[in-house]
């Protein structure tokens, strides 16, 4: 399913390590890199029809959010920029819902697909989630809504735009306006009231496109969505941890349930920093 001419995954591909080069080089300098055309153009359709199928099944819900995903009642300073609040309207399709042979599941599994991924990131090892609803799924954005700034749980991200809006829908973000040992929280305010645009990149994805990006560090969102095709987004998460599993509390707001795994898991959540979230 992947340009293999573009993008050799095998360790032995001709051209491979240019492609690593470049990925790595782009995510130190800007957090992000995009790999366009990944997917083999006659597959488009498919995964766009993939895609368009899945996105009924998405738990859809318009909540008050803020950008570092904690309670919007908690205790902070009254110029913290966690005190601002977001409207959150895009929604998930959780990955027990994804057929096993649709193409971004069969992607997602690839024992060559993670190790061509963890070279990208200079990562030793890269494990999928253990979370059966979080590991994979379909990020769905409908016109007139937005994926809000936020700050990701996970060191890295990997999604692929599976179908393009009309209008809206651009990815902006922020690189390294956090680090881990600093918060920033004037800049990120400056982002959050609309006067820090000068931190603000904008990039336009294409169905097919690969993009690995550090949202850990970098504040990001979606923009609102205009026209009459929502945005659809596959979302690959991976750690370099194995047994990774989402919070209960975070897990019911994005997909609106809870599984046996979740519980057994609560309270064992380890962060790499002390970063809010």
């Amino acid at each position: 399913m992947i340009d293999t001419v573009r993008y050799p995954l095998t360790a032995d591909g001709a051209g491979r390590g240019e492609v690593v080069r470049r990925a790595r080089a782009e995510l130190a300098a800007g957090g992000c890199t995009v790999l366009p055309g990944f997917i083999r153009s006659d597959l488009l359709e498919t995964l766009r029809a993939e895609g368009a199928a899945l996105a009924p099944r998405a738990y859809y819900t318009v909540e008050r959010v803020n950008a570092y995903n904690i309670p919007i009642d908690t205790e902070l300073p009254p110029d913290h920029p966690g005190r601002i609040v977001l409207e959150r309207g895009n929604a998930f399709v959780a990955r027990d819902l994804i057929p096993g042979d649709a193409l971004i599941q069969v992607l997602y599994s690839s024992p060559v697909f993670q190790r061509f991924v963890a070279d990208c990131f200079g990562l030793a090892e890269l494990h999928e989630f253990a979370d059966p609803l979080a590991g994979l799924c379909v990020n769905v954005v409908a016109p007139g809504n937005s994926h809000p700034w936020h700050f990701d749980t996970n060191a890295f991200t990997v999604s692929m735009l599976t179908q393009e809006p009309e209008g809206g829908g651009i990815f902006q973000y922020c690189p390294d306006i956090r680090t881990p040992r600093a918060e920033n929280l004037a800049d990120v305010r400056a982002v959050l009231t609309g006067t820090g645009q000068r931190f603000v990149r904008g990039l336009r994805l294409r169905p097919g496109d690969l993009q690995l990006f550090q949202g850990r560090y970098s504040l990001h969102r979606v923009s609102p969505v205009t026209g009459d095709t929502q945005r659809h987004t596959a979302i690959f998460a991976y750690s370099e941890r194995p047994g990774i599993i989402g919070t209960v509390e975070r897990t019911r707001q994005l997909f609106g349930r809870v599984l046996a795994d979740h519980h057994a898991a609560a309270g064992q959540s380890v962060r790499g920093d002390r970063l809010l979230d």
